[in-house]
Formats: structure tokens, C-alpha cells, sequence
């Protein structure tokens, strides 16, 4: 998959270890205490990284938005199936992302 359209370097990074599947690896670029939503509703942010990564991925990206911290594409789960979403990282003033929210885009 082409990542070129990712400028933010940190997302980048997050993106490509959630597309290969390493958790520890996406984790590393968030804060201790980040937070999650999902659809607009809190979840349990590691949990969900521990059950979603490496069964759950992108398989396009439509579109990069907000500085390249909002991204937009086509995704796979083996639970779900497919499905357009979207994930948008929240960097606070050190560098590492705070909060992920995701969802389904219209």
C-alpha cells in the first residue's frame, strides 16, 4: 500500500506497524494513559489494540486530512468485514499521539 499520502512522520509510523500487525511497535507512539473512541464512544484503547492488530487492517487510503493526523480508507476486519473508516490521531506537545478516534466515514 502506498503511504506516500501520510505527512505526518508519527502517524506514518503508527499506521505502518498497525498495517503489519506489530501492537507493541503501534503502542510505542502513544501515551501511557491514551484514549480511544469509537464511533464517538469511549473504549478501552489497549484492549482494543490487543484484539484488533493483525486481523484488522487498512486495504486503502482514500484520503489524508488535519495535517496528515486524519486518515480515511477502505478497511478489512475478520470480525466485521469491509468497510470505509477512518482513524484520527490527536498529538499532543511531546510528540506521542493521546487519543485515537476512530469510526465508520460515510
Amino acid at each position: 500500500m502506498d503511504t506516500g499520502k501520510l505527512t505526518n512522520t508519527t502517524v506514518k509510523a503508527a499506521f505502518e506497524a498497525w498495517q503489519k500487525g506489530d501492537a507493541d511497535a503501534f503502542l510505542s507512539f502513544f501515551t501511557a494513559d491514551a484514549k480511544l473512541t469509537d464511533d464517538g464512544n469511549p473504549r478501552d484503547f489497549q484492549k482494543f489494540v490487543k484484539e484488533a492488530c493483525g486481523s484488522e487492517r487498512f486495504t486503502s487510503i482514500d484520503k489524508v486530512e488535519a495535517a496528515g493526523t486524519a486518515i480515511y480508507g477502505h478497511f478489512h476486519t475478520e470480525r466485521w468485514g469491509d468497510f470505509n473508516t477512518f482513524f484520527k490521531f490527536h498529538i499532543d506537545s511531546a510528540g506521542k499521539i493521546d487519543q485515537l478516534d476512530i469510526g465508520q466515514a460515510g
